[in-house]
């Protein structure tokens, strides 16, 4: 048989696996060298997309509440976050990046020099492909029933 070896499920989540830990190792020295740990920059990360409840930040980077009230603190501390209340629950509090925690987030992935150079020496077409990947495997899932 000739032509492109079969890649089993297995081989793709340890290739996977290989991939999210350098991308995960870059991010945490590009959030450190802001002086931020790796939890407070990926809130920035989500954060880049648009204001958010309390709640979906902490599904987002997969912790208790209470632990994102500290995350969020200490944020808003340092100038980086605000909260506001949502427009729609009054009980809910927005989270919303200032300036400062928009230039802080980009600088991180400015400062992603591996992550940055991999996805560089990709041509267009194999971002294309790449990009159209990703978002089928982790984006545009159908929910489960």
């Amino acid at each position: 048989m000739t032509g492109t070896p079969r890649v089993g499920t297995a081989q793709l989540m340890e290739l996977l696996s290989v991939s999210l830990g350098a991308y995960y190792g870059d991010f945490t020295v590009a959030a450190a060298s802001e002086n931020l740990t790796a939890s407070q920059g990926k809130a920035l990360t989500v954060l880049r997309r648009g204001p958010a409840a309390m709640r979906s930040l902490a599904d987002a980077l997969t912790c208790d509440a209470s632990n994102m009230t500290g995350i969020i603190d200490r944020l808003e501390k340092r100038g980086l976050v605000r909260r506001e209340p949502s427009t729609s629950d009054r009980r809910v509090k927005n989270v919303v990046l200032t300036t400062e925690g928009e230039r802080v987030a980009d600088a991180i992935r400015v400062k992603m020099r591996t992550t940055q150079e991999g996805l560089d020496g990709l041509g267009d077409d194999d971002r294309v492909a790449l990009y159209a990947l990703l978002e089928r495997v982790f984006v545009s899932r159908p929910a489960a029933a």
